[in-house]
């Protein structure tokens, strides 16, 4: 049986079906409006994450039912615009929850002029098929000395006894974010980046400064350029310095080639030295060639390393699979720029041999390699020409300066704002779809 009564957090992540039971998406939100009267909010609709990671807004007069798994919509049209929140409109899970509040309700005394922390909403359906907040999921503030290491006791109230929640009081600072970590647990950096865009930039600001600089990195690293460099504006400069410090040096320095001299300046004397000199010497490249392309944080072994050995270089889980296709040869010193270079060897060589033999004796002399100045055109022709993911740079002296590997290929390919356009609109298994409202008034 279908449910009209619901909370909020228990949809997210929910199957949307179409009328002919086929997936559509997945509810990341809802989109609610708060009455200045005080009245309960009326939810507009959901926010639906589309296979291409697009989210979307459905209304809620679109949806029939509300099952445990899933959630069905009618038959009707749908707008596959991307989602813009609009004045007046608020995100349930993403602004509402972790909200910090107080109760007015003389069942529960012990809340009386405490603050509680707003954990889930009640959502339920009217007779006049409206879809309203009821009640509200609020967590007691654990006290200290009393039940240390628990969590305080949490208490379903009606909407009306919640003091807190208006438009005014949810743009004060210092929100929590709990929740919405939770929400982002196990998530690829870049679908986690794709949902920070979605977010209002004071909720976008508060997740990033909550955030650890290794899992800011990550995610920073899949934004569109304008908002990374927003958002490093936003953190000030001794968080923005540790940013950069934990970023790839090829990101960090196209990140900072985006900023005015002074202020990239500013930021590099600020880094540790060990993490801001590769930065600095990616920036003395120009942006659109390989030595401008290039992470100097490649595979280099000598020529001694065991099979074995490289084998376990390349299984690290921080190295991106593009590097991991290939360990570079060098002699001492290892550290870009390095010893003269020998060449490469494939993974799929390494495989291929005994673990005790050594690398030195698999070296590939043959490919070509490319040069620091070498264009972005002369890059993905070498790509093409080679059926390769990555590659090496080296210099006049034979020094191997750094790889250059697709994905950086692909990103200074596209246009520059790749990252923010939508993609065509496509038919959502059978679903009239149209550009417009999407049923907001």
């Amino acid at each position: 049986m279908a449910a009209t009564k619901v909370f909020a957090a228990r949809m997210a992540g929910l199957v949307v079906l179409g009328p002919d039971g086929e997936s559509i998406g997945r509810i990341r939100d809802l989109v609610i409006s708060i009455r200045y009267d005080r009245q309960q909010p009326r939810v507009l609709g959901i926010l639906v994450e589309l296979p291409t990671r697009k989210r979307i807004f459905v209304p809620i007069l679109r949806v029939t039912s509300i099952e445990p798994g899933s959630v069905t919509l009618t038959t009707g049209t749908i707008s596959v615009r991307r989602f813009q929140q609009r004045a007046g409109e608020l995100l349930a899970i993403a602004q509402l929850l972790d909200s910090t509040v107080r109760v007015d309700d003389p069942k529960l005394p012990q809340l009386a002029d405490s603050d509680v922390v707003v954990v889930d909403l009640g959502i339920e359906q009217t007779r006049t098929r409206d879809w309203v907040v009821s009640r509200v999921a609020v967590r007691e503030r654990r006290r200290l000395g009393v039940g240390f290491g628990r969590r305080g006791a949490v208490h379903v109230v009606d909407w009306a006894q919640v003091r807190g929640l208006t438009q005014t009081e949810l743009n004060l600072p210092g929100q929590d974010v709990t929740q919405l970590l939770e929400q982002f647990e196990g998530m690829r950096p870049a679908d986690v980046a794709h949902m920070l865009r979605d977010l209002p930039r004071k909720r976008r600001l508060e997740v990033a400064g909550a955030m650890d600089d290794e899992r800011l990195a990550d995610v920073v690293q899949e934004l569109p350029e304008n908002d990374q460099v927003d958002l490093l504006e936003e953190l000030g400069v001794e968080r923005a310095a540790d940013l950069l410090e934990a970023m790839d040096p090829d990101d960090a320095a196209d990140l900072l080639g985006e900023l005015p001299e002074g202020e990239a300046e500013s930021l590099l004397a600020l880094m540790d030295p060990e993490d801001s000199e590769p930065v600095r010497r990616l920036l003395a490249h120009a942006p659109y060639t390989a030595g401008g392309l290039m992470t100097p944080e490649a595979v280099v072994l000598t020529a001694s390393t065991t099979v074995a050995e490289a084998l376990a270089r390349i299984r690290d889980p921080e190295l991106t699979p593009a590097l991991a296709t290939m360990v570079f040869v060098v002699r001492p010193p290892t550290a870009t720029p390095t010893g003269r270079y020998l060449g490469c060897v494939h993974f799929q060589q390494l495989l291929r041999e005994p673990p005790a033999n050594l690398v030195g004796g698999l070296v590939d002399t043959d490919l070509v390699q490319l040069r620091p100045e070498a264009s972005l055109t002369a890059v993905t022709r070498y790509f093409a020409t080679y059926n390769l993911v990555c590659g090496p740079v080296v210099d006049t002296e034979n020094h191997l300066l750094g790889a250059v590997t697709v994905d950086d290929v692909l990103d200074h390919l596209l246009p520059e704002d790749w990252r923010e356009k939508d993609e065509d609109n496509h038919d959502v298994h059978g679903l009239p779809l149209i550009e417009g409202t999407g049923g907001r008034k």
